[in-house]
């Protein structure tokens, strides 16, 4: 057992070496709870046109079948928070992309390091089976980190820590060997509903419950459609993605700065005004967007959101 613990500690330690800013694990079994509210949740339709959320549902509530032989999940948090995300609060008068977008696509800088962790952990134990995940399979992120001691889920659906607050990306290995748990936290959104009032949409629609037909992330980057007209002036100046009920949120007022350079905000991305985005090209697009998890609102689909902005930009 001390031994274990030992081994636990080891791959904690190395992973905040290579520059997570938490590291928890959890034991990989069937998640009962979980499974009943997804089923529930996609019954409702509240993920519109996401139909990939209903795909693989055995192996999205129970990992051990998602990768077989697993005993446990490691969870990671790498903060994406950038001291000129403050600049960007509250401003009405010009375009807005989400964050996490602003920096070198997550999936890539999350999955190197990834990598890396893996190949520790595996050296460590002399052998290692396993995969990592960084929002790239059926993976309940935020519940496994959750069940890892790194946070709790907050009334806007999103991971919170009491230490980094919610703005940063989860990752996760599912490996074959077991290891010492940690203790999931208790929640601590208290009476607070700042995130709840604050949605321009009423998309969560009640505590720890989001519509995602009327999350302005998911109009402005999952639907594939143009947004329907009266949905049109509430998405406000998001072209891409929005951070409201994080931004409102106290616990983000601890936000810490990423370690992980490639994931601050490129000045060729945030420091335009809106005559560049208006005139925007496809080459344009493609060359300030290599890279970019923007790329996953095709040219059509963010122009399109450029147009709904510019008349709501108008109008203020």
């Amino acid at each position: 057992m001390l031994k274990q613990q030992k081994i636990t500690e080891q791959i904690r330690a190395h992973a905040l070496h290579l520059g997570f800013d938490a590291c928890g694990f959890a034991k990989a079994q069937y998640l009962p709870t979980e499974a009943r509210r997804l089923d529930e949740w996609l019954s409702q339709n509240k993920n519109g046109t996401m139909g990939w959320i209903e795909n693989y549902f055995d192996k999205r509530v129970d990992p051990t079948k998602l990768v077989p032989g697993s005993k446990t999940v490691v969870s990671v948090l790498a903060s994406y928070h950038h001291p000129k995300h403050n600049e960007q609060i509250g401003v009405k008068d010009e375009p807005l992309i989400s964050k996490y977008a602003q920096g070198r696509d997550y999936h890539k800088v999350l999955k190197k390091k990834l990598k890396h962790l893996f190949q520790f952990t595996e050296e460590l134990l002399g052998g290692l089976e396993g995969r990592i995940f960084t929002d790239s399979a059926p993976v309940l992120d935020k519940v496994w980190a959750k069940r890892a001691g790194l946070g709790w889920i907050g009334k806007n659906s999103n991971l919170l820590n009491k230490d980094i607050g919610s703005f940063f990306f989860i990752g996760e290995m599912i490996i074959d060997a077991e290891l010492s748990y940690d203790t999931p936290v208790t929640d601590h959104c208290g009476s607070c509903t700042r995130c709840i009032d604050a949605c321009p949409t009423d998309a969560i629609y009640e505590p720890y419950r989001v519509d995602a037909t009327k999350c302005i992330s998911y109009l402005t980057i999952e639907l594939k459609e143009k947004i329907a007209e009266e949905l049109q002036p509430k998405i406000e100046n998001w072209v891409y993605g929005c951070d409201i009920c994080q931004d409102v949120c106290p616990w983000n007022s601890k936000s810490v700065i990423a370690q992980f350079e490639d994931l601050h905000p490129r000045s060729y991305v945030v420091d335009r005004d809106l005559s560049f985005w208006e005139n925007l090209t496809k080459q344009q697009y493609d060359e300030v967007f290599e890279g970019s998890a923007i790329r996953r609102a095709k040219y059509n689909k963010f122009t399109s959101n450029i147009e709904i902005v510019q008349e709501n930009i108008q109008k203020n």
